[in-house]
């Protein structure tokens, strides 16, 4: 990820709805969730969750695709993991062991991670 690609994906971010939904399309894993469910799931309305969805869908770190009557989106894991990485890129002057135990925290691990403390 480059630095305007990073500008923009943290832009998108810094928005609690936003959050929130990323968070939650990244709970639902690779095979995503429809925005309506994402909305009820938030106690938000569709529509806005719809704006939100694509402002993040701009940034590149969701994508949408139709399943019958919905839209399913689902996080886009690769760039998620370029954002995280940007700002590590040249990490503790040439000794990348150093930031090894924060690159390699258990986030899929099951009762582990951010995701669990909620």
């Amino acid at each position: 990820m480059d630095e305007r690609g990073a500008l923009i994906a943290f832009g998108a971010l810094s928005q609690e709805t936003r959050l929130r939904l990323l968070q939650s399309l990244v709970i639902a894993g690779p095979d995503g969730i429809a925005a309506d469910l994402l909305a009820e799931e938030l106690e938000v309305s569709p529509s806005n969750v719809s704006f939100h969805l694509k402002q993040l869908e701009r940034a590149g770190l969701v994508s949408a695709r139709r399943e019958a009557r919905s839209i399913v989106y689902s996080a886009e894991y690769d760039a998620l993991f370029g954002l995280i990485r940007f700002p590590m890129e040249d990490c503790c002057s040439g000794r990348p062991e150093s930031c090894m135990p924060l690159l390699a925290a258990p986030c899929c691990q099951p009762g582990e991670g951010p995701v669990n403390d909620r």
